[in-house]
C-alpha cells in the first residue's frame, strides 16, 4: 500500500430473489460510494440475489414449497462467467473502482457462496467460493475450494478476503496473511456483537485493514410467497464496520438501517503496526510451523 485510499462498506438490502433489480440497486449504491471518493466498495455476503436466512431455508427440508424456493434462488443466481458477471465488471469499469460483492453463484445444478472482486478495468480479479457453508447454509450451497485463498496486488494495495465464518478458520486466515493482505474483506451475515470481537482480533492479528459488510434485510422486502418464520421485521440487522490494524473502528458499526460507511486507510498505520508484529514475517517461525494450501487443478 503506497498511498491513502478511501474505501466503503455498502450495507444495503437486495431486492430478494430478483437478480436484475438487485444489480440495478448495486449500480446506484456503488455510484454513490464512488462519488464520495471510494476506490474500494464492498457489499454483503450473498448480496445477489439474497442471503439464504434461516428464517426461510428451513422450508427447504421436507414437504411444502422448499424445492420451488430453491429453484427460484438458483434461477436468480449468478453464473461466472456469464452476462451478469460481465455486468458487474462493467459497473466497476464505469465507476473506476474495485467492486467486491457476495453472490449466490450457480455452476450447473449446484450453488456456491462466492466473493467476486472486479478491478477498475472491469476484469474479475478475485473469485473465491466459501469453503464450508455454515449450519442451515448446507441446505443451499456446495463446498468451495482453495481458489482465491490469497490476496491480489491492486493499485490500492493487496486485497483478499474470506466469507463470514470462514474467518473463524485459522489456517484460511493464515493463507491470506502469507499473501501479505493489506485490505482484508470480510462480507458476512453474522449480525451479532460477538462478530465484532472476531473482526477486531483479525485486524490486530493480520495487521491489516478489515472491511466487514453485513447483511441487512427486512421481512417486508420479501416476496409474499416466500414464507418467513417468526422473528420480527429485521431478517438481518447489519453491523457493518471498517477496522484499523490496531483493532479500532474507523467507521461503524452500523446497525438496523441501510447506509454507506466510508473510511480513509493510511498506509503508515499499516506499516507502523507491523513494526512489532508481522504474522508471516519477523514474528513467524516457518522452520517450525508451515501451511500448505491445495489449489484447484
Amino acid at each position: 500500500m503506497d498511498a491513502p485510499v478511501r474505501v466503503a462498506c455498502a450495507q444495503v438490502e437486495p431486492i430478494p430473489f430478483d437478480r436484475a433489480a438487485t444489480i440495478e440497486k448495486l449500480t446506484s449504491v456503488a455510484g454513490e460510494a464512488a462519488a464520495q471518493g471510494a476506490r474500494v466498495v464492498l457489499l454483503p455476503e450473498a448480496f445477489i440475489p439474497v442471503y439464504p436466512s434461516s428464517r426461510w431455508t428451513r422450508e427447504l427440508v421436507g414437504a411444502g414449497n422448499g424445492k420451488q424456493t430453491f429453484a427460484r434462488l438458483a434461477r436468480e443466481s449468478v453464473e461466472v462467467p456469464g452476462p451478469d458477471s460481465d455486468r458487474l465488471g462493467a459497473i466497476a469499469r464505469d465507476l473506476g473502482i474495485h467492486l467486491a460483492v457476495g453472490v449466490n453463484e450457480r455452476d450447473g445444478g449446484t450453488l456456491y457462496n462466492s466473493l467476486l472482486v472486479y478491478g477498475p478495468d472491469g476484469a474479475l480479479a478475485l473469485h473465491h467460493r466459501k469453503l464450508v457453508p455454515t449450519n442451515h447454509e448446507r441446505l443451499v450451497w456446495g463446498f468451495g475450494d482453495g481458489t482465491g485463498l490469497a490476496a491480489i496486488q491492486t493499485d490500492v494495495g493487496r486485497v483478499g478476503g474470506l466469507i463470514c465464518w470462514e474467518n473463524f478458520m485459522p489456517l484460511a486466515r493464515v493463507a491470506l496473511y502469507e499473501s501479505h493482505v493489506e485490505i482484508y474483506l470480510a462480507p458476512t451475515a453474522d449480525d451479532t456483537e460477538q462478530w465484532h470481537d472476531s473482526i477486531r482480533h483479525i485486524a490486530r492479528e493480520s495487521r491489516a485493514f478489515v472491511l466487514s459488510c453485513c447483511v441487512f434485510q427486512r421481512a417486508a422486502s420479501y416476496p409474499k410467497d416466500v414464507p418467513l418464520a417468526e422473528g420480527g421485521e429485521l431478517v438481518g440487522r447489519g453491523g457493518s464496520a471498517i477496522v484499523a490494524p490496531t483493532g479500532e473502528y474507523l467507521a461503524g458499526p452500523l446497525w438496523d438501517e441501510e447506509g454507506i460507511l466510508l473510511a480513509e486507510l493510511d498506509p503508515d498505520l499499516l506499516y507502523a503496526e507491523r513494526q512489532r508484529f508481522d504474522p508471516v514475517g519477523h514474528y513467524s517461525r516457518p522452520d517450525v510451523l508451515r501451511l500448505s494450501v491445495t489449489p484447484i487443478d
